[in-house]
C-alpha cells in the first residue's frame, strides 16, 4: 500500500481528497496546522472511509518541524493543499500570503529533494492566467501579471517547482483549479470558512440559512450576459478525483515531462446570477441579495478548456452545478443541526 503525505489534509479540498485516497486504497498522512480548519474533520474524514489518516499538527512555515516530520518516514507521494486561498484577503494581507504560501513550499520542496521524494502534486489557480484573452482557457494561455497577491503566489508556486524540476529528481504535476464548490454526498465534510466567507456558495448557503443577513454580488457592470462575473463551478468530489488521476500518473511513470499542467473545471461557465438562481430552484429557497461594488482582484470570466486533462488524465468531471449547489445547502443544514 502506497503512502500518501497531503499538506492541508483537513481544509475544504484536501480533506475530499484524502477520502477519494482511502476509497482507492492509499494510506494517508497528512499534515495540518489548523490555521483554516477543524480537527474535526477528522473524525468526519473516518466516518466516511472507516479508517482514521495519520494526522499530524505542523506548520510547514516554521522549517525545522517540517524537516524532523519527514525523518525515517517512507513517502511515496505528496499533495500540497495547504495554502492562504482568498483573493480579497491577499489584498490586503499581502506579506501573510507570500510567507504561508511560497515559504511553505520552498521547506517541502527542500525536503523532498533531501529525501528523493519524486512525486509532487500542486494545488494551483487558474488565477495564474489572470484575465484571459480567449475563453475558454487553455493551458497554453499567456500567465499574465497576477490580479491578486494570492494568484501570484501560485504563478510563483509553479515557476519554484518548474525549476525545481530541472536541477533534481522532481517529478510534479500543478492542477490549475478552477472554482471548488459542494460537499461530500454524506454531508459529513463540505466548505466550513472560519468568519465571514470570502467564496460564493458559502456566502449563498449562509445566507440562506439566516446566518448572513442579505449575500453580496460584487458588482453587475461586467461585459457579461447579466453584468456579474463568470466563473466554472466544479464539485469538490471532481477535483478531489482529478488529484487521485494525476496522482497515478506520476506513480505510473505516464508523465511525458517532469513537470507538466492541467486544467480542472466543468468547462462551462455561469455567472453569479445564474448561481443564485440555480441555489434557488434546487433548495426552494429565495435569496436576499444586493449589488455592491465590484471587489479588488476579481475578473470578469474565466472558464477552462479541459480537454487536455480528460486526455492525458483520463478524468472528467461528471456532476453538475445543481447538484453541487444541492450537497453545499445539504451540508450547510447540517452544520448546523
Amino acid at each position: 500500500m502506497k503512502t500518501i503525505l497531503v499538506t492541508g489534509g483537513l481544509g475544504f479540498i484536501g480533506s475530499h481528497t484524502v477520502v477519494e485516497l482511502q476509497n482507492s486504497g492509499y494510506n494517508v498522512i497528512i499534515i495540518d496546522n489548523l490555521s483554516n480548519s477543524s480537527i474535526e474533520v477528522l473524525d468526519n474524514i473516518t466516518s466516511i472511509t472507516g479508517t482514521q489518516p495519520d494526522f499530524h499538527n505542523i506548520d510547514l512555515r516554521i522549517k525545522t518541524d517540517v524537516s524532523n516530520f519527514f525523518m525515517n518516514r517512507q513517502i511515496d507521494g505528496i499533495i500540497h493543499f495547504a495554502a492562504f486561498k482568498a483573493v480579497g484577503e491577499s489584498v490586503q494581507k499581502p506579506l501573510a500570503y507570500y510567507e504561508n504560501n511560497i515559504g511553505s513550499l520552498v521547506y517541502l520542496l527542500q525536503v523532498a529533494n533531501r529525501h528523493k521524494l519524486p512525486n509532487f502534486i500542486f494545488s494551483s489557480s487558474c488565477t495564474v492566467y489572470g484575465q484571459a484573452d480567449l475563453l475558454p482557457i487553455t493551458e497554453n494561455a499567456p500567465i499574465k501579471p497576477a490580479e491578486s497577491p494570492y494568484g501570484n503566489t501560485k504563478q510563483i508556486g509553479e515557476e519554484i517547482i518548474q525549476e525545481s524540476c530541472m536541477t533534481n529528481e522532481l517529478r510534479a504535476i500543478a492542477l490549475r483549479y478552477f472554482n471548488p464548490i459542494g460537499a461530500h454526498e454524506s454531508a459529513k465534510i463540505g466548505e466550513l470558512p472560519l468568519g465571514v466567507p470570502q467564496n460564493l456558495t458559502p456566502f449563498i448557503t449562509q445566507a440562506a440559512a439566516g446566518i448572513r443577513e442579505e449575500l453580496s454580488v460584487f458588482g453587475d457592470d461586467y461585459p457579461t450576459e447579466d453584468g456579474t462575473a463568470v466563473r466554472d463551478y466544479i464539485h469538490v468530489v471532481d477535483l478531489a478525483k482529478a488529484h487521485i488521476a494525476a496522482l497515478e500518473r506520476l506513480l505510473n511513470n505516464k508523465n511525458k515531462a517532469n513537470f507538466e499542467v492541467f486544467n480542472v473545471g466543468t468547462g462551462k461557465g455561469s455567472s453569479v446570477l445564474e448561481v443564485i438562481h440555480a441555489f434557488e430552484k434546487v433548495s426552494g429557497t429565495k435569496l436576499n441579495y444586493k449589488i455592491v461594488e465590484r471587489r479588488e482582484g476579481d475578473i470578469t470570466a474565466a472558464y477552462a478548456d479541459t480537454s487536455l486533462a480528460n486526455k492525458e488524465l483520463g478524468w472528467m468531471a461528471e456532476k453538475t452545478l445543481e447538484e453541487a449547489l444541492s450537497s453545499a445547502w445539504k451540508w450547510q443544514q447540517k452544520t448546523m443541526k
